[in-house]
């Protein structure tokens, strides 16, 4: 029942974000997952770090189905994105911690500018304010 309950209410949630919130929860749950792989290979729980690493293969392979390709920068991304695919492939295939910190590094970055753009969208004289 509280199951049930916790569940309609993620439910809720993901329905009444906006597509940039979305984009944000996607990398939050790839950054969390690639650290959690990275935790589990350090402790030797291969199971663990496969699961972990399949998990940021899954939300990656999202992020490319749900891409606007309307976009130039959109080609960009696929390509970033495929890479990253390749590497999350190699770490968890060889257990090669610095291929998926490699993944996390730019994962953070790309997260950090879609937070940044998400705001100048939400308010596009910001940047004219500053400065």
């Amino acid at each position: 029942m509280i199951q049930s309950r916790a569940n309609k209410y993620m439910e809720t949630s993901i329905q009444t974000m906006t597509p940039a919130q979305l984009l944000i929860m996607l990398y939050d749950g790839a950054i969390r997952f690639t650290k959690k792989g990275i935790d589990a290979v350090k402790r030797k729980n291969y199971e663990e770090a496969n699961n972990s690493f399949i998990r940021v293969q899954e939300i990656i392979n999202e992020l490319v189905v749900s891409l606007d390709r309307s976009y130039e920068v959109s080609d960009e991304l696929i390509r970033l994105y495929d890479y990253f695919l390749h590497k999350m492939i190699e770490a968890n295939v060889k257990k090669d911690i610095d291929a998926a910190n490699e993944v996390l590094g730019h994962l953070l970055e790309l997260k950090e500018t879609w937070i940044q753009a998400s705001k100048l969208a939400q308010n596009p004289g910001a940047v004219l304010n500053h400065g």
